[in-house]
């Protein structure tokens, strides 16, 4: 590079790659450009040449320069028709992509670039450098790897080390779900999304397993207390909850819901709806397989951006996947853990979670978390006696017939109203009643009587993939050393 071109500067109307320009134009100083003649804010070439240098390392990658040998023997073949091309494009078009600078600066850094890299005995051996003019780049994908590492150590040092209280496992939580509404999907589908009335999910099913006929005749006179989220001395761990913490697992369909519970042959399941009553967020996890970021590759954030969105994008199956009953007590620590930082730390604050089901191939789970998982009391007059039925003889035998009787007390006369004159507003309003188990959330739910079924199982139907077992038989053999 020649001592006038050391000097050359380059101004912000000169890079029309929107970000550089706009870094040009505030952090640049005004000086002549050396290629439109203007004095603009504008920066030396070599610092634009360094710059390029630090967005080619984080975003690209140099494609390789010879064919490999299955590719060798393509070409060989005389019946084939394969022709080698080399992918990417040559690093002087890949620049001025990237850059949209004039093809004379883009030739100015190369050779900026090229004589960093460069040296003689390369040159004499013809061998290819990072930026030699023969050079071709593509972009490459973001790398995941460091995100995944630190997610195995996290749900290790919850097996092994800290479960209740890890500073390090909150900053992981953070960095993975921090401001996670912002993000964009392709197609479009947010990854948050607002549920209940006026919106599109406004139900959720609901499903229980009973082996006892005295349980399921409860559930059906009280629905509402015994098919919707326990309570907290009943609630066992789950997937997105620890034992003791009462959340509502719903799905988007009553097959969904009967699935998720595996119910054995010869119980009967219990399903009802549930309607969303007030509006939640949930984060929706089947969308994370679209989640995009984007921005200019001179944006020194976009690299850990778009590595967090790569780790998004797999983060689905790792929550997701089916878990043996005897592994759960270990392998659903880490998404507890997620559940509860989601429920209460993290911003946005959620109030579930949408996944995949592991038990059916189509449909989607919901959990709310605690803090919406209440479901409101059925509305029955004070002194209502229920009675559930489940069939009645008959000459050919029981005839499966199940319905709820509701027995209200007759109706009082009203009271003569009281003439308290003045004093009336000066007495103290009603505060609200007590609530005697001491839950003061807001129900979110409500259940529908009606919608309530009971399905016999009969048997299962397992879909599985069949691979198999080869075996060989050999002579043992003598070794001898």
């Amino acid at each position: 590079m020649s001592e006038d071109d050391e000097h050359k500067r380059i101004c912000c109307e000169c890079v029309r790659e929107a970000f550089l320009s706009k870094q040009i134009e505030k952090e640049g100083q005004a000086g002549e450009c050396s290629y439109c003649g203007e004095t603009l804010a504008s920066i030396p070439i070599e610092e634009l040449a360094d710059r390029i240098e630090t967005a080619f390392a984080d975003h690209y990658v140099r494609t390789a320069n010879y064919p490999e040998s299955w590719q060798e023997r393509a070409m060989a073949d005389r019946e084939s028709s394969y022709v080698w091309e080399r992918e990417g494009q040559p690093v002087h078009d890949a620049v001025e992509a990237a850059t949209s600078i004039p093809s004379e600066a883009v030739a100015d850094v190369l050779e900026i670039l090229d004589n960093r890299y460069g040296d003689f005995d390369s040159a004499a051996m013809g061998e290819e450098t990072e930026f030699s003019g023969e050079t071709y780049y593509e972009e490459k994908g973001a790398s995941a790897q460091a995100w995944h590492e630190e997610w195995r150590n996290f749900e290790q040092s919850l097996k092994t080390e800290a479960r209740f209280f890890s500073r390090s496992a909150a900053e992981l939580l953070a960095r993975v779900f921090g401001q996670v509404d912002t993000l964009k999907t392709k197609p479009r589908h947010p990854l948050v999304v607002e549920v209940g009335p006026g919106r599109k999910l406004t139900h959720l099913y609901r499903a229980r397993v009973f082996q006892s006929e005295g349980r399921l005749e409860e559930a059906l006179c009280r629905p509402d207390l015994h098919l919707g989220s326990p309570p907290a001395r009943l609630a066992s761990a789950g997937r997105m909850n620890a034992r003791g913490i009462s959340v509502f697992y719903g799905a988007t369909n009553a097959a969904v819901a009967l699935a998720e519970v595996r119910p054995p042959v010869g119980s009967k399941v219990a399903i009802a709806n549930f309607e969303i009553t007030r509006r939640l967020r949930l984060l929706d996890l089947t969308a994370l397989d679209g989640v995009q970021d984007g921005g200019s590759i001179f944006d020194p954030s976009l690299k850990g951006r778009l590595e967090r969105v790569a780790f998004l994008q797999t983060l689905r199956e790792r929550m997701t996947r089916p878990v043996m009953p005897d592994d759960e007590a270990f392998d659903y620590l880490a998404t507890q853990a997620v559940a509860d930082f989601l429920a209460t730390e993290n911003e946005p604050r959620l109030d579930g979670i949408i996944f995949g089901s592991a038990q059916a191939k189509t449909g989607r789970n919901v959990v709310l978390f605690h803090k919406a998982a209440r479901v409101e009391e059925m509305q029955l007059p004070l002194g209502t006696d229920l009675t559930a039925h489940t069939g009645y003889d008959t000459e050919e035998g029981w005839e499966i017939d199940y319905g709820v009787s509701e027995e209200v007390p007759k109706p009082k006369a009203p009271a003569p109203p009281k003439d308290d004159g003045l004093l009336a507003g000066l007495l103290p309003q009603p505060y609200e009643p007590y609530r005697s188990d001491g839950d003061f959330r807001d129900a979110a739910l409500r259940v529908d009587g009606s919608s309530v079924e009971v399905h016999h199982v009969e048997w299962v139907k397992v879909n599985s993939k069949g691979f198999a077992v080869s075996r060989h038989r050999h002579e043992k053999q003598d070794w001898k050393f």
